[in-house]
């Protein structure tokens, strides 16, 4: 794992949570999409060599709702950038953790990921990222 590449944060609305970070951060909000996929709108920042990603969830019943409903707002993971995703997936099989996707998934930022269960990372639910090459 090379870095933290981003931290995931929670929030019911985005239109209220990005002048918020921006003033926190002292930085504009650099990009926002919405992954179909997840059913979440994203909003980023650069935060040094690492991001913040706010998520609103798009459906009542996303993850992200399902989240904020169970725990309120704030933060949801944290994601670590890797070179191999694939290779990295497999190390940590066999290390014994949980996979939640037994494959890697497009997310948002032009990334493939992959989630690990919180049960075995003492809570905390991990993101493996690894930015897909010749896209942006």
């Amino acid at each position: 794992m090379n870095k933290i590449e981003h931290i995931g944060i929670a929030v019911k609305s985005l239109e209220t949570s990005i002048p918020l970070y921006e003033a926190l951060l002292n930085t504009p909000c650099y990009k926002t999409e919405e992954v179909i996929t997840e059913k979440v709108r994203t909003a980023f920042f650069a935060a040094g060599e690492s991001k913040i990603e706010l998520l609103e969830s798009t459906d009542p019943q996303g993850v992200i709702a399902r989240y904020i409903e169970k725990k309120g707002e704030g933060m949801h993971h944290i994601a670590f950038a890797v070179e191999d995703i694939y290779a990295e997936m497999d190390r940590l099989r066999a290390a014994g953790f949980e996979l939640l996707n037994p494959e890697p998934k497009p997310g948002a930022d032009n990334k493939l990921v992959c989630f690990l269960h919180p049960k075995g990372t003492t809570g905390v639910l991990v993101e493996l990222c690894m930015e897909v090459k010749g896209e942006k």
